[in-house]
């Protein structure tokens, strides 16, 4: 554990790192500080991630909604706990209702899988949680009734993607009053949406998945000739799965085991540490080039095995495992771009939000819709709207990762987690955007973790991301002699405009320091890190 940090911000920056007994990082500044609200009121950590994460479903709904899905970890003072609260496909999604595609639908009913954000809420908050559910849900209902002012970014987001999304039934009538997207500075209201929070916290849960909004969904379902069912909503169970881990350096680098794209960043640092990555500063050629190839091998390896844990060939522990991790680093060239497939080994749109306490507790906290807004599908008088996780299938014959019934899709949502050699808590983390996450996580743990930048310095950095081949797009705030390079080892490198959407996620990332916390939030959001 750190007792002090380097407090130098070497990159363009308009924030400081936050420093405290307790904090919260999230991406939407109403959220930050509903969180700090529960921390002040005596809750734990997990109180203040529930209440910030129901909050953002109002505030962020481009990145969320109460129909999404969740994963977190949870260091509870003594012990880690990781959580994936992703939901099956319904029970009549066989591959043979969608014959005839290459790619399973993106948008619409049939793109819907099982919401479990709900139900990761309510597991969160029986297990760690002490204050009332009515009170750490009151922020939420209270911004959605009486109103908030959309915040810059989100408001850009919304005009993007709101139109095209206003075929789908009911995103117009939620998403769209007044024919159009809100403006920046607008103050709006989601009566429909704070009822359900209401009758969520009432009845902790059990209205969603077995009552009268678990009626609601599936009749909208049948009305639209989506499969959907009562049934599959009342089977969904989050599941206590623990973390899977790699070292990285003096530290551990935890994550979600499968479904999630989690073990990518796994593969990725693991690769990472046996090569020398110590040599140069984490903005080095050289480094650069190393983390760029690692993360090359991992997607690869994980397009071709993660899925449903239930269906993988190989297990996580045989893809985490020294030796194949050896081979698979030794095709990395320390001087030349590649192109690599995936292993085999042997047998055998999302937001993201810290939260942290003075009693030791801190969670890693991930919820999401998927491709901004998700389906588009919004239950009629509820404010619901749906993740798009089943675009996550395969439609590929024999993929372990292929649609079928009661199947979790391979997702791409992460909460990332690092302990130190004793054991103890070190770090809460993550980077949300989709297929840039795990790369995200790689970025974040080699500058804090291996080069010891302060959470904001890590945050505001330049990125980097792997577009597949030997595409690889960077910020326009990277080094142009490390551009050159790059592109002198081979590398197509793809300046990406400032105008781009989150190609580059956005982080939130809380870190022990002696018997408090520093942390920081990414300049790319409108979020914020609060302490106290």
């Amino acid at each position: 554990m750190l007792g002090v940090i380097d407090p130098d911000l070497p990159y363009s920056s308009r924030r400081q790192p936050v420093m405290g007994d307790n904090a919260v990082a999230t991406s939407q500044p109403l959220a930050t500080a509903a969180g700090l609200a529960m921390l002040h009121k005596g809750g734990t950590a997990i109180d203040a991630a529930v209440a910030a994460a129901m909050v953002l479903t109002v505030v962020e709904p481009t990145g969320c909604g109460i129909g999404s899905d969740a994963y977190a970890i949870v260091w509870d003072g003594k012990e880690l706990h990781g959580l994936n609260a992703s939901g099956r496909s319904p029970a009549a999604w066989t591959p043979e209702r969608f014959s005839g595609g290459t790619t399973m639908p993106q948008r619409g009913w049939e793109a819907v899988t099982v919401p479990g954000a709900v139900s990761a809420w309510i597991a969160l908050w029986r297990r760690f949680g002490t204050l009332p559910l009515s009170e750490i849900a009151s922020p939420a209902i209270r911004y959605a009734t009486e109103g908030f002012h959309v915040s810059p970014t989100i408001a850009r987001l919304w005009g993007m993607t709101g139109p095209e999304l206003s075929v789908q039934p009911g995103f117009a009538d939620c998403f769209m009053a007044g024919g159009r997207a809100p403006r920046a500075g607008e103050r709006i209201t989601l009566p429909d949406h704070g009822a359900t929070l209401r009758l969520i916290a009432e009845t902790e849960g059990e209205a969603f998945y077995r009552g009268e909004l678990a009626e609601r969904i599936a009749a909208d379902a049948a009305a639209h000739g989506a499969a959907l069912t009562l049934d599959d909503l009342a089977a969904q169970e989050p599941d206590w799965v623990g973390t899977i881990s790699t070292a990285f350096g003096d530290y551990r680098v935890h994550e979600i085991p499968p479904n999630g794209q989690g073990i990518s960043a796994l593969l990725a640092l693991g690769m990472l540490d046996r090569h020398d990555w110590r040599s140069g500063g984490p903005d080095a050629t050289g480094v650069t080039h190393l983390s760029i190839e690692a993360v090359k091998l991992a997607l690869a390896d994980a397009a071709e095995h993660v899925a449903d844990a239930s269906f993988m060939r190989v297990t996580p522990e045989a893809l985490l495992d020294p030796a194949y991790l050896d081979r698979r680093a030794r095709l990395i060239d320390p001087a030349a771009a590649g192109d690599p497939k995936a292993g085999q080994p042997g047998p055998g749109g999302t937001v993201y939000l810290s939260a942290a306490d003075a009693e030791g507790r801190m969670v890693s906290f991930i919820q999401s819709n998927f491709m901004g807004f998700g389906s588009g599908v919004v239950v009629p008088g509820t404010g619901i709207s749906l993740q798009n996780r089943g675009a996550g299938f395969s439609l590929q014959p024999g993929h372990v990762n292929e649609v079928g019934p009661s199947k979790k899709p391979f997702q791409t949502i992460i909460p990332g987690f690092a302990t130190g050699a004793q054991g103890q808590p070190e770090m809460s983390f993550g980077v949300m955007g989709g297929p840039m996450q795990a790369q995200g996580h790689l970025q974040m743990a080699l500058r804090i973790l291996g080069h010891g930048q302060n959470p904001q310095a890590a945050a505001d950095a330049p990125r980097w991301r792997v577009n597949g081949g030997r595409k690889v797009a960077v910020e326009p705030g990277f080094d142009p002699e490390v551009v050159a390079a790059l592109q002198a080892m081979g590398h197509e490198i793809d300046v990406e405009p400032p105008e781009a959407v989150f190609g580059f996620g956005g982080a939130q990332i809380i870190r022990r320091l002696g018997e408090g916390y520093v942390a920081g939030s990414d300049p790319r959001k409108d979020g914020c890190a609060m302490a106290f």
